[in-house]
């Protein structure tokens, strides 16, 4: 496993500590105060947990280096793992609507203590921390879990803003704006697990990462190039292959055009951050054929 996996691992390994400690606080309190959106907010932070445990289960195999069946190696496996992780928060907010609806047709009253702000105030500031470490260890390892699960992390902090509210609404006599509190959160939820999917689905699907002509405008200011098309780009972020064709004068020597694609191949990762390879097919020019 290279060093790039095993800080990654290093950081899920701290989060998933932090985010048990959060939501065992917040499930315990709710439910000795009956306080439904309390409870709601701690299965969210419980399943932040679930979704660290399986986006290192991802890292684990994605750390794999290439192999026969797998030539591009594993890496896809990380972002298939922010995929479970956005199907894990469907399934959360599917279960605190139930709650909810539930709390409308029993219409029991929660109790709201100090201690009840004491522990979502307490649990906001470690979201906070969490989800700020986090961010910047995933733009600074280029990874998509990582950037998955701090935007999961930081859905808690709204979340847990309005929980506030409502128990201020509870405190204040108004005791069903728990259950509609509970809803938002659901919705909110909902929300982090769709751009988690949208994002994961064009890596999969191999959406171009990089704009075709900022890419030509690079190639094509290399000595000895004469023209460049079929440009393609795929990957996730920090991984991203590129292959083009490069058209070279028709008589120029197989040795030289040779080190012109070097030349190509290392003006393009000097140009753009997180290109993994650039394959680089020479041409003879041919001005008879409109390339695109």
């Amino acid at each position: 496993m290279d060093s790039r996996f095993r800080k990654i691992q290093r950081v899920m390994w701290y989060v998933l500590f932090l985010n048990l400690a959060v939501a065992f606080a917040k499930i315990g309190y709710g439910m000795w105060t009956n306080v439904l959106s309390m409870q709601s907010d701690g299965y969210h932070s419980l399943f932040d947990g679930v979704s660290n445990v399986i986006g290192l289960i991802g890292i684990q195999i994605a750390s794999k280096p290439p192999d026969a069946e797998h030539p591009y190696g594993h890496r896809k496996f990380e972002t298939i793992a922010a995929v479970f992780i956005a199907f894990i928060l469907g399934a959360v907010a599917f279960e605190i609507v139930r709650s909810a609806l539930m709390r409308f047709d029993n219409g029991s009253i929660p109790e709201v203590t100090t201690i009840s702000f004491l522990v979502m105030l307490g649990t906001m500031i470690v979201n906070y921390t969490v989800t700020t470490y986090e961010k910047k260890k995933g733009n600074e390892l280029r990874s998509e879990v990582l950037l998955a699960d701090s935007a999961h992390t930081r859905s808690d902090i709204y979340v847990s803003m309005s929980v506030l509210l409502g128990l201020l609404a509870i405190r204040a006599g108004y005791p069903m704006v728990d259950p509609i509190i509970s809803i938002f959160v659901a919705v909110v939820i909902l929300h982090a697990g769709m751009e988690i999917i949208f994002s994961s689905v064009s890596v999969l699907c191999d959406e171009s990462r990089i704009d075709p002509e900022e890419i030509r405008g690079v190639v094509c200011r290399v000595e000895g190039v004469m023209g460049c098309h079929n440009i393609r780009t795929r990957g996730p972020e920090g991984c991203v292959y590129v292959d083009l064709h490069v058209e070279v004068d028709p008589s120029m020597p197989t040795y030289k055009s040779h080190t012109v694609a070097h030349i190509v191949q290392y003006r393009l990762k000097e140009a753009f951050e997180g290109i993994e390879e650039v394959l680089v097919h020479i041409e003879p020019e041919d001005n008879s054929y409109n390339y695109k």
